[in-house]
């Protein structure tokens, strides 16, 4: 049976319970009435109210039973129309469930009306499409961009290869070289599309971390990069305890000073990192110099395959995935990411996350 048939027959027994009720105390009061009879009703009585010398010229039972087939007609019908009116919200979340099924997530309930249940659980499902929808588009501009991405590494070893049967007398020294970048190029793609599903699915073991101590192993890491090309490194800070996965923080770190790094000034840039923490969360501070950059593009800089400027180091070009995996993690770790342009240049990112339930405020 359908939910409304249930609710009709619901409502339909509910009265015909209560009129039968109704018609034993009005047969309890007449019975009482009578002269002679016991103030105690008794079933004793009962064959009483057949008896048509007893009320009257007409017996009591035809009369209750006709009151009580106007009483199921009259559940049956009005418990009916009710349930239709109560149970119309539901029939437009379903038709909008049905949409979604069949892969139209821009369609949405908008259902108007008071503040109940159904209003909830409608503008619940509303944000879930908005989610799913906002989702999706972002899934398959990533998968694009990754196609193309891919692709072109692919296509440059296609064509080296193609050279090579070509020209057998060729030096194999350069093509062995080129083929061993593009080659590194593919995997560092395909290693940081994993990374960032990973993270995606939150796929990760949460442990107290300190995120003083993964800035050090950080700047240790890409100081030789740092002077490499000429860029002061300036770490400081206090503890910043929060939870999470070490090596993921690690991997956002590095992400962080490694675009510090490559996209800053050709000589005597600098980069600053600061760690702190208030009392709700532990904040990660990185800011560089660099190029002005508009707010237009610092808006797409977490966008996957973006890259904010033109004047990248061939040798250390990247994915353009490393403020995409930055926001990855900084998310699944139930932080917030924030990227504002400096007004003499460069950038200052901002990542704040959750303390740990032990951490004491400053």
């Amino acid at each position: 049976m359908s939910v409304r048939l249930k609710l009709t027959l619901s409502y339909a027994g509910f009265i015909v319970l209560a009129g039968a009720l109704l018609l034993a105390a009005v047969w309890l009061f007449l019975l009482r009435g009578r002269p002679g009879s016991s103030p105690v009703f008794s079933l004793s009585d009962f064959p009483l109210a057949f008896d048509p010398h007893n009320f009257g010229p007409r017996a009591f039972f035809p009369a209750a039973v006709t009151a009580m087939l106007f009483l199921l007609v009259f559940g049956l019908v009005g418990g009916w129309v009710l349930a239709g009116q109560m149970l119309a919200p539901l029939s437009r979340i379903t038709d909008a469930t049905r949409m979604a099924a069949d892969g139209s997530l821009g369609h949405r309930i908008r259902l108007p009306g008071r503040q109940d249940e159904f209003r909830e659980l409608a503008d619940s499902f509303d944000d879930m499409l908005a989610r799913l929808e906002a989702q999706v588009a972002e899934q398959q501009r990533f998968a694009a961009n990754a196609s193309h991405e891919l692709r072109t590494p692919l296509a440059v070893t296609q064509t080296l290869v193609d050279v090579a049967r070509e020209d057998p007398d060729h030096d194999n020294g350069d093509l062995l070289e080129r083929l061993h970048v593009v080659n590194s190029r593919a995997i560092n793609l395909t290693e940081a599309l994993l990374l960032l599903s990973r993270t995606d699915q939150r796929s990760f073991t949460r442990e107290p971390v300190d995120l003083s101590l993964v800035t050090e192993e950080a700047v240790e890491t890409l100081l030789p990069l740092a002077e490499k090309h000429g860029v002061a490194i300036e770490a400081a800070g206090e503890v910043a305890s929060t939870l999470g996965s070490h090596a993921l923080l690690l991997q956002m770190t590095t992400n962080l000073l490694h675009n510090a790094i490559v996209h800053n000034l050709a000589e005597g840039g600098t980069v600053q990192l600061e760690t702190s923490q208030d009392s709700k969360f532990a904040v990660l501070t990185v800011e560089n110099t660099g190029q002005e950059l508009t707010p237009q593009m610092v808006s797409t800089l977490t966008e996957p395959f973006q890259r904010g400027s033109e004047r990248i180091r061939a040798d250390h070009a990247g994915a353009g995935l490393g403020l995409a995996i930055v926001k990855s993690i900084a998310r699944a770790h139930d932080g917030t990411l924030a990227i504002v342009a400096r007004r003499d240049g460069g950038l200052r990112t901002t990542v704040r996350l959750p303390l740990t339930p032990s951490a004491t405020p400053p």
